[in-house]
């Protein structure tokens, strides 16, 4: 799912499934590394955790509500609250226990 400015509140912080949010930019090497497994993870929990994109340069009100200094940076979100926030790439085991550890 790409998220918005316009669309963040909507699809984030009023969701009623858990959300994982993957911070990015079209210029970062390891943004692009993660793509494949964030898509794969996507299918995966689809129905138990949504995870969506938001591009850091097209959409900078957002970055700069969540203070985000670098990319990627992944945040998961339960009924709008951060539980979660790791900055740098993540290995498919590390996203996966953030995502387990929003469904315990």
């Amino acid at each position: 799912m790409n998220l918005t400015d316009a669309s963040f509140e909507e699809e984030v912080l009023n969701s009623s499934i858990p959300v994982l949010v993957d911070f990015w930019a079209s210029w970062c090497p390891p943004c692009k590394m993660t793509e494949p497994l964030i898509d794969k993870l996507a299918q995966e929990y689809d129905g138990k955790v949504k995870i969506g994109k938001i591009n850091v340069d097209q959409n900078p009100r957002t970055a700069a509500k969540y203070g985000i200094k670098g990319v990627p940076t992944f945040i998961t979100f339960r009924f709008g609250e951060i539980i979660e926030k790791r900055m740098a790439a993540q290995t498919e085991g590390q996203l996966r226990e953030m995502l387990n550890a929003l469904l315990k």
